[in-house]
């Protein structure tokens, strides 16, 4: 029996990988549960799975936790000691970094050190500290273990060959809500257009900054550490349908794609099984109705994002942090309704043009450069509800 941690249980990727393990109780055991305020769900999670373990960022909320589940045998902890006490925990074998934004790094640092192979669904973690991330793990004999639906699509591609032989990685992408318009219509889009994302069912965050389009920047630069590839040698293919995962063009020629239904639990169970494949419920591609696969060529000129991304990720160092921290920030005022969607761009740009770069930054560069970009962007904008 495979014993898992889970960090931000009670999120997206949290409660399906939950389903997931629901569906493999002789296969699959919840150890250590970790998420930051929803203690109502929390308490329903310790009571289904019993782990040893769970953890919330604020004390008040962890001693309310406690007084809900006094009848339990489970240690609840609070903070980044917290989560990281959750992740080293010993019984865990593989941890699932699910948790949102950039207070990932940490537990997921300590887990490779701790010699737990990482399913990974925590893109900040190989954007800002991917130097860090991936030479750690090489040295700890550790496993990344890509729960992204591109990332693991690549990944599935590149099983049995010689990731050496790779000649561009094609990532796909929806095109989000907004595919085909202009800068124009995207000056007026509100928040309730933004959530209603075509293709996949996905926490607000995400859903918002796959229609930025920013979502893509992020897994395009995390891509290059996970593959070991250049940032030229990624191209961001549009596939509406969402069938297509992503892709991989070798030396010869020859193009392999991982094409399935557009369900989460796909690559979340690939990861916790892996190499092994089991059986999923659900839905299957049907051919017989499937009518076509459109690509298109995404505009980064609209979609700002991707082109700031890669501006990001080319300038390397501190940079990605800043873009990451810039966008964490003004997708959360986004939510609030308290700035425009298009507003997000021009925060991002000013913060990225702003920064003074640190060339290979340590953790604790990282941490500084958010909590720079967070300052920074508090100083220059002022944040009203615009609704």
């Amino acid at each position: 029996m495979k014993q898992i941690g889970i960090l931000g249980s009670t999120g997206s990727i949290g409660t399906q990988t939950l389903e997931i393990v629901r569906n493999h109780t002789e296969e699959l055991q919840v150890t250590a549960l970790a998420a930051g305020s929803n203690i109502e769900l929390l308490e329903q999670q310790i009571r289904e799975f019993r782990p040893r373990i769970a953890a919330v960022w604020k004390e008040e909320n962890a001693a309310t936790l406690r007084t809900m589940v006094r009848d339990m045998d489970v240690r609840i902890v609070s903070g980044m000691e917290g989560l990281i006490e959750a992740a080293v925990l010993e019984q865990n074998e593989i941890l699932v970094t699910a948790i949102v934004g950039m207070i990932g790094i940490q537990p997921t640092i300590a887990a490779i050190r701790a010699g737990k192979d990482i399913a990974l669904a925590n893109k900040e973690t190989l954007v800002t500290a991917g130097h860090i991330i991936m030479h750690l793990a090489e040295k700890c004999h550790v496993r990344i273990l890509p729960v992204d639906s591109e990332h693991s699509a690549i990944f599935q591609c590149l099983n049995g060959e010689n990731s050496r032989e790779i000649d561009k990685i094609l990532l796909t992408a929806s095109g989000g809500p907004f595919r085909g318009r202009d800068t124009a219509f995207l000056s007026s889009v509100r928040l309730a257009d933004a959530l209603k994302h075509p293709n996949w069912s996905m926490g607000r965050k995400i859903t918002v900054d796959s229609a930025t389009m920013v979502n893509k920047g992020l897994e395009v630069m995390e891509a290059r550490w996970l593959f070991g590839v250049g940032l030229e040698d990624i191209q961001v293919v549009v596939q509406p349908q969402s069938v297509i995962h992503s892709m991989v063009q070798f030396q010869d020629g020859a193009v392999l794609a991982q094409l399935g239904t557009p369900d989460m639990k796909l690559p979340i169970q690939y990861a916790l099984f892996y190499p092994e494949r089991q059986f999923l419920p659900g839905k299957r591609l049907d051919f017989d109705t499937l009518a076509s696969i459109d690509f298109e060529k995404p505009d980064p000129d609209v979609f700002r994002g991707l082109s700031l991304a890669y501006q990001a990720g080319r300038t390397g160092g501190s940079l990605p942090t800043v873009f990451n921290a810039a966008n964490e920030f003004a997708v959360a005022r986004f939510l609030e309704e308290r700035i425009r969607f298009l507003d997000i761009y021009r925060i991002i740009e000013e913060c990225m043009e702003a920064h003074k770069k640190v060339e290979h930054p340590s953790v604790d560069e990282i941490l500084a450069a958010e909590q720079w970009t967070y300052e920074y962007i508090e100083s220059r904008w002022k944040f009203e509800y615009s609704h």
